[in-house]
């Protein structure tokens, strides 16, 4: 059997890749040697601009499965029927550090589902928190500079850190989360995910609900100490792609089941504290989880780059009978997703294998750009409305339209009767173990004890005490005992 033929980009045979072109036997290179100049201008365009977050990323194929009829509360084509199978590619991530980072580390994981559905492409990006650190999209930028390294001494500065926290009392909820035990999972598999914004569905009625995402790990919550963590990272930094990739090539598909909370339209205005407010969870007591599928992963990527580095997810990706809310962070998102990967990828990363829709044939009008291929042909219209057949709307809008009314203008959130940004930590600091607490407020003291500027660490100690008086004064003590060593 004859072996392949080596060729150049443009198709001529490769005579020889061993060898560069020479001036002479030992001589200088030839610029005519275009084997060699291809080669290694390829090379140095080989990598993309990383995600300015979520950067470190791992990534796998599978399935949803309904298991639970809730057509009651949407039409969404690939939730209509018990039983039904839509093909999904999962991406799992850090949020602060680089593409280089560990993976063990403390930090928020990103999880977010591209579901292929029957009526384009469906992305559900979320975090393994219900909640978020910041409720407007405005103070983003600012908070993950915070987080980021420094810009003078190249590392994460714990004075940026806590003092981003310390004007930002509505992330104390989150801190608390972060600092918890939950805070490293031991892998992608141990781990749950949330939609952790609020998001519309729709029924064929027309009905609108409010609805929040639970994925739920089939595998068990398991995490890591931050002595556990810091071997771990220094061993295998890469220590949760290669329990994801083994897991799946060794056939232990991990999965999660999927809940929803569930909120009339109508309650929303009158609900004690404001439902939209990504620093919020919805009492389960009020709305209780009610089981829609399983999420199964059972196939690595063949190319992480190709398949994990260039998977392109935006919020905006709707399909009918799902739509956003007037949560200000998801606004905000709506468009950033969407930019940033025509930034990274060009205005044709939807035409990518990983990212364009695979049970059905996206029809539109976008043509040209980086990378274009314009496989209409000479005859189709780049133009709506046209004469000659090319695709047309439908009339029929994706989700209810949402109510507005009041003056434009910079508008804090509206203020509900329960509002308030200390009480769901306290409430989730009163539910841990006494184990629990200590291990939180041992990593708090950590990290908050290292800031240089006293006035930062009492502000942040203000946020603690109003969230519990107990809570509060542990982590005083904790800071004090450990400034005086």
């Amino acid at each position: 059997m004859s072996k392949r033929v080596l060729t150049t980009e443009s198709g001529a045979p490769v005579a020889d890749n061993q060898n560069s072109a020479t001036a002479g036997v030992g001589g200088p290179l030839l610029l005519q040697d275009q084997h060699l100049l291809e080669k290694l201008a390829r090379f140095n365009r080989e990598r993309i601009p990383e995600r300015v977050v979520h950067a470190r990323g791992s990534g796998a194929y599978g399935h949803f499965e309904v298991t639970d009829d809730v057509t009651g509360f949407t039409h969404a084509d690939f939730l209509d029927t018990v039983g039904k199978r839509t093909e999904v590619f999962v991406r799992f991530s850090t949020v602060a550090d680089s593409l280089g980072g560990a993976d063990a580390v403390r930090d928020p994981r990103g999880f977010a589902v591209k579901f292929y559905t029957q009526e384009g492409n469906y992305d559900l990006v979320g975090n393994n928190t219900p909640v978020f650190f910041v409720k407007d999209p405005i103070k983003f930028p600012d908070f993950i500079h915070s987080q980021k390294r420094d810009p003078f001494t190249g590392r994460q500065e714990p004075d940026n850190v806590w003092d981003f926290w310390a004007h930002s009392p509505e992330a104390t909820h989150q801190v608390t989360w972060l600092m918890g035990d939950r805070g490293i999972p031991a892998s992608y598999r141990h781990m749950n995910g949330y939609g952790s914004h609020t998001y519309q569905w729709t029924n064929s009625d027309g009905e609108a609900f409010f609805v929040k995402y639970h994925f739920k790990t089939n595998q068990g919550i398991r995490c890591l100490s931050t002595e556990q963590a810091q071997e771990i990272a220094g061993q295998d930094p890469a220590s949760h792609q290669t329990d994801l990739l083994q897991a799946i090539e060794r056939g232990v598909h991990p999965s999660w089941t999927l809940y929803v909370q569930i909120m009339p339209v109508a309650e929303a205005a009158d609900y004690r504290f404001n439902p939209f407010d990504v620093t919020k969870v919805w009492p389960h007591a009020d709305h209780p989880l009610r089981r829609v599928g399983r999420l199964v992963l059972d196939r690595n990527p063949d190319n992480v780059f190709a398949e994990v580095e260039q998977a392109a997810f935006s919020p905006n990706n709707f399909v009918p009978g799902i739509g956003p809310s007037p949560d200000k962070m998801l606004q905000g998102r709506l468009f950033a997703y969407a930019d940033a990967h025509r930034y990274r990828l060009g205005v044709n990363h939807t035409r990518l294998a990983v990212n364009a829709p695979r049970a059905t044939t996206a029809e539109n009008y976008g043509r040209d750009g980086f990378m274009a291929s314009n496989p209409q042909g000479r005859r189709a219209r780049n133009y709506e409305p046209n004469s000659y057949d090319g695709p047309v709307e439908t009339g029929r809008p994706l989700s209810a339209p949402l109510a507005v009314s009041g003056h434009t203008g910079t508008h804090a959130a509206p203020r509900h009767t329960k509002d308030d940004d200390f009480f769901q930590a306290g409430e989730l600091y009163r539910l841990m173990s006494a184990e629990e607490k200590s291990r939180l407020i041992a990593n708090i003291a950590g990290g908050l004890s290292q800031v240089g500027r006293d006035d930062v660490i009492e502000k942040n100690l203000a946020h603690f005490h109003a969230a519990d008086p107990e809570y509060g004064r542990r982590v005083q003590e904790a800071v004090h005992a450990l400034r005086e060593d």
